[in-house]
């Protein structure tokens, strides 16, 4: 029984992000919601340490409250208008659910959990909070991205990007770096989201793409601290060059895949006569490039410090299964296709 119970967990986070992502109606979203929150805790839990206890609690309260605030913001909705339709929502809840729903994706100014609880859980589940955890609030949002407020999701856009990319720079933790990635890529999700919603859901895509693959090699090389980072080419090189990559497309730079929704959002801004903001969003993603980078030099060590006489360092051959290497392609070299996938 204790075998079967991370499918069963999966399956039911599955089953909530279907429920919220197919509905139209506000309790079926939140029933929805609450089943792919609650669900995961177990998940967090797979280690009995006290620091995966802290970060499930401290995940539980947050949803909680999210969810507390999307069930009052609904509730006033459908008194206002007497309807219960996502795509119907009445003005005076709306930035109330805006900040409930940023909330559960982790964006600033409600983004306190997010870092301190992929810190304190394993990279799997860390996985599971940076992509499948944030299906189905954004489902909600694309939904309703016509409702919500034009400089509310500037404003949100704006501060992660530039909060994400300052808080990361100081981190020695892989965990809280990937953390503070995904609350930038959010970031430029949100900040587009009203101008063109089509090009926010393909950055998501990219960003669910990008983030699992980054995961997944992390969990393959089984390292969590930058200090581990300086000896992973010498134990597995081939995986250590992935990822290394792997991160130089999430800093946004080409020829890679993240350049695409980067220059993308750019081009909508400027087309949009927004340039000022297309300005200050490239300026503010280079504190992110900053430490990107910085992860990319010390992967990249040939040799690091070590008192051994041997010029090189024994290593053993592992097998990996082969959905981490094709993954890590798909999220490297996928960047040629995208002018024809924009086109279609």
């Amino acid at each position: 029984m204790l075998q079967l119970m991370p499918t069963l967990i999966m399956m039911n986070v599955a089953l909530g992000t279907a429920i919220t992502m197919s509905s139209h109606h506000w309790v079926l979203a939140w029933v929805g919601l609450e089943i792919n929150s609650l669900a995961v805790i177990p998940l967090l839990l797979t280690k009995s340490h006290p620091r995966a206890i802290e970060a499930a609690t401290k995940y539980f309260l947050t949803q909680a409250s999210a969810s507390a605030l999307i069930l009052f913001s609904s509730l006033i909705s459908a008194w206002h208008t007497g309807e219960w339709s996502i795509h119907t929502l009445a003005d005076l809840p709306t930035n109330t659910l805006t900040i409930a729903l940023m909330m559960k994706l982790g964006l600033v100014p409600v983004h306190f959990w997010m870092p301190e609880v992929i810190q304190g859980v394993p990279l799997f589940a860390g996985l599971i909070l940076s992509t499948l955890q944030k299906m189905a609030p954004m489902a909600i949002i694309i939904q309703s991205s016509h409702l919500i407020n034009l400089n509310l999701t500037i404003f949100l856009g704006l501060a992660s990007i530039l909060v994400a990319g300052w808080s990361g720079i100081g981190q020695n933790q892989i965990r809280k770096v990937m953390a503070f990635s995904s609350i930038g890529h959010l970031g430029w999700t949100i900040l587009v989201l009203k101008f063109n919603p089509d090009l926010a859901l393909f950055n998501f895509f990219l960003y669910v793409l990008m983030t699992t693959a980054a995961f997944v090699t992390l969990i393959s090389i089984n390292t969590t601290k930058f200090s581990e980072f300086a000896t992973s080419f010498h134990q597995d090189p081939h995986l250590t060059v992935m990822m290394t990559l792997l991160l130089l497309s999430l800093a946004g730079l080409p020829p890679f895949l993240g350049f695409a929704p980067k220059i993308l959002i750019s081009m909508e801004l400027v087309k949009q006569n927004a340039i000022l903001l297309a300005a200050l969003i490239m300026v503010t993603s280079m504190l992110s490039l900053f430490f990107y980078l910085r992860l990319s030099y010390i992967l990249t060590q040939t040799m690091p410090p070590n008192t051994l006489n041997s010029s090189s360092l024994w290593r053993t051959t592992k097998s990996h299964l082969i959905t981490c290497p094709l993954i890590s392609l798909l999220a490297i070299m996928t960047f040629p296709i995208i002018p024809s996938i924009i086109v279609l």
